[in-house]
């Protein structure tokens, strides 16, 4: 088996609704994801021989991933007022509504699926909140 590993970076603020601690306050991260694409085999022909796919390919789609939350505001469906919204709209923010509580875990899974979706054979996703904290997602 073998296995490529690629990271990408954002930076965003996020809080989680429901939750009874320091998390339940706005606050910021540096995200950190780590992406592993795995194949049995190597290409055996054309500009991709020996290979499992092009390492720009990958590095590119999960930098366009990363840089759609870059310094946005993630928070989750009906957790904010509509009034709250309106006034950070109209602040201008760049705010992303999301349908899952934006924890690593989610982010993990919801990275997975997109990287999936663009036809990856995907091992392995991995999100940092923190640079000891992460949250990683295997489907099989």
């Amino acid at each position: 088996m073998y296995t490529l590993k690629t990271e990408a970076a954002f930076d965003s603020a996020h809080f989680l609704s429901g939750y009874s601690g320091k998390c339940s306050s706005l606050h910021g991260h540096r995200w950190i994801i780590s992406a592993e694409i795995s194949s049995p085999k190597l290409h055996e022909s054309g500009q991709l021989r020996g290979m499992v796919t092009d390492f720009g390919d990958i590095k590119k789609d999960l930098k366009t991933l990363a840089d759609s939350f870059d310094h946005a505001f993630i928070y989750e469906k009906n957790s904010l007022k509509k009034e709250t919204v309106s006034a950070l709209k109209s602040e201008n923010f760049h705010l992303i509504e999301v349908d899952f509580r934006p924890t690593a875990e989610n982010f993990a899974e919801y990275f997975y699926d997109r990287l999936s979706e663009m036809g990856y054979a995907v091992k392995c996703v991995t999100v940092y909140e923190t640079p000891n904290n992460c949250a990683s997602c295997t489907k099989e």
